[in-house]
């Protein structure tokens, strides 16, 4: 599956612990970047959620942890859409280390669609599916 870049930072001292590399709730707090930026792609913008009284809420997420990442170190998130239904969507992103290009961390997680109003799932936009097709038609042809 084609991967899109959603994410780049540097990581700072108080992203840190008492272990001298990024804490786990940094880790989240980077993906959780990552999540939005990939939703806007997808036309899921904070402006088009507060206009239509919709929002997205975590179901799941599982973290992988490969290499430290130290103050100072650059990274990059990149994501992909594993499964996209009605109203519920599994996605993968892959943080790197910039300077490296290593792996540092991996995250899945699945979201729901849901009327923010009612808290309840409802299911996307038409758009989404178009903009979800036309974000990763490269690998269509691969499948």
């Amino acid at each position: 599956m084609k991967r899109i870049r959603t994410f780049q930072g540097t990581i700072y001292p108080w992203n840190c612990d008492h272990m001298g590399h990024m804490n786990v709730k940094f880790y989240a707090e980077k993906f959780d970047q990552a999540i939005w930026n990939l939703c806007s792609f997808l036309g899921l913008t904070a402006a088009y959620l507060r206009e239509n009284n919709e929002g997205m809420v975590a179901l799941e997420q599982h973290i992988k942890y490969f290499k430290e990442v130290l103050p100072g170190d650059n990274i990059y998130i990149e994501s992909e859409v594993i499964e996209i239904k009605e109203k519920i969507i599994r996605l993968r992103h892959i943080m790197y280390n910039l300077e490296s290009n290593d792996i540092v961390a991996e995250t899945e997680i699945t979201g729901l669609h849901i009327d923010a109003k009612l808290r309840k799932g409802i299911a996307f936009p038409e758009f989404v599916q178009n903009n979800f097709e036309q974000l990763f038609a490269a690998d269509k042809t691969k499948q």
